[in-house]
């Protein structure tokens, strides 16, 4: 995950977990899977519970959408209120 998407989540209250895929063994197979599932550039890929939100465009558009990333999290129970 990039820094900037990690740190905009993390604001949040939020403790993300990150998977560095160059780190993985199967990090090539695991990249390969997130391009068929769509994510185009292939990381970030960000999923907010178990749902697939993209990359690093589509967060930060639903940060500037009024308040929709934090709905997410909420929805996930990444953060409370």
């Amino acid at each position: 995950m990039s820094h900037s998407i990690e740190t905009l989540i993390r604001s949040f209250g939020a403790n993300p977990t990150v998977y560095e895929l160059d780190e993985l063994a199967n990090g090539m197979e695991m990249e390969k899977a997130l391009v068929e599932l769509g994510c185009k550039p292939s990381v970030p890929a960000v999923f907010i519970g178990k749902e697939l939100v993209g990359g690093s465009n589509e967060i930060m558009s639903l940060n500037l959408r009024g308040n929709k990333l934090k709905q997410l999290l909420i929805r996930a129970n990444a953060i409370w209120v």
